[in-house]
């Protein structure tokens, strides 16, 4: 990835920042002056996409810093703290709106229909250009693994933009009901919608953050499968002691012990070689962690590093990666 595509994605996502805060700041003082709890639902909504956008943007920025000695995954991770956080937030504030929207239901209040539809209208045009805006920003990437996560990042944040869109879609509806009918109860229907929605993505936040956090499979990978797939290169005889985690929502690690017949240290590299490309074609695994251990040695073998030996009776290579790791026979 280049400097100069960085630099273009990053406009993209603060000019996308900019307009949705003011999408968020009209409608916050907007659903003041029509009395509208639809208009402040959806305000809520907003307030989601745009830290859906920082965190993207910030993913993305966070992913040029290198790793270091503290740190020695980088800084992928704030991802997840973050989601977590916006989850909890906005639980407890879709929470918050269906309690007002059910008082509203009980006690109608007046509305500005011609007002507030107005007003929603503006919130759907300005979301329709940022998600334009955000479609716009795709990074060239000349590598075709399933998981490019700048890309995640962009597609994730035009996603929650547009799901605000049909919230505002929402909000118009029951704008031109008031103005027309001047049946007010529509505002607190609108919210309870709007805030179901927000729940509902605040839940996937809470629920994806804790799978990570938790080091759980992501949900896009199978166990077996990733198994089966190990287990067809030709030479692996067995596949134990295997675990898949993320360390953010696109950067997934994979470890693994494979049992293969008893052949030169040269041989189990290719075989290793050959592991890594299928799992990073089939499932999107860049970083994997591969002991091989011989047939003849059984799984409580020492294990055996590739190249100089050491004072301890392991071999090991200049530069080796745990990726390199093979039983000793």
């Amino acid at each position: 990835m280049k400097n100069h595509e960085i630099k273009t994605v990053e406009r993209r996502f603060l000019l996308a920042i900019l307009l949705t805060c003011t999408i968020l700041i009209v409608e916050a003082i907007g659903s003041w002056w029509t009395g509208s709890l639809a208009l402040l639902s959806d305000a809520a909504h907003v307030f989601l996409d745009i830290f859906a956008i920082l965190l993207s943007w910030l993913a993305i920025r966070l992913s040029t810093m290198p790793a270091d000695e503290r740190y020695s995954y980088g800084f992928h991770r704030f991802e997840v703290i973050a989601s977590l956080a916006n989850g909890l937030t906005l639980g407890f504030v879709s929470l918050g709106i269906l309690v007002e929207a059910y008082k509203r239901l009980l006690v109608p209040a007046p509305v500005k229909g011609l007002d507030l539809l107005l007003l929603a209208t503006f919130g759907l045009i300005v979301n329709l250009i940022v998600a334009y805006i955000l479609g716009g920003g795709h990074l060239h990437r000349h590598d075709h693994g399933p998981h490019h996560s700048e890309d995640l990042n962009i597609r994730s944040a035009r996603l929650h933009v547009l799901g605000d869109a049909a919230a505002s879609l929402g909000v118009i509806v029951a704008g031109i009901i008031i103005w027309q009918t001047g049946w007010t109860q529509a505002d607190p229907i609108a919210s309870i919608i709007i805030s179901l929605i927000i729940f509902a993505s605040s839940y996937r936040l809470i629920k994806d953050s804790f799978r990570i956090m938790m080091e759980g499979v992501p949900a896009c990978i199978n166990l077996e499968d990733v198994s089966r797939a190990i287990g067809s290169v030709p030479g692996v005889l067995q596949v134990h002691d295997l675990h898949v985690w993320g360390v953010c929502s696109a950067h997934v690690i994979l470890s693994a012990h494979a049992v293969i017949e008893d052949q030169m240290i040269s041989q189990g590299e290719a075989i290793m070689e050959e592991i890594k490309g299928i799992l990073h074609d089939l499932f999107g695994i860049e970083h994997t962690t591969i002991q091989l251990e011989h047939e003849s040695c059984g799984q409580g073998s020492e294990a055996l590093r590739l190249g100089d030996e050491g004072e301890d009776g392991a071999m090991q290579r200049e530069g080796a990666g745990p990726e390199d790791m093979v039983r000793k026979s």
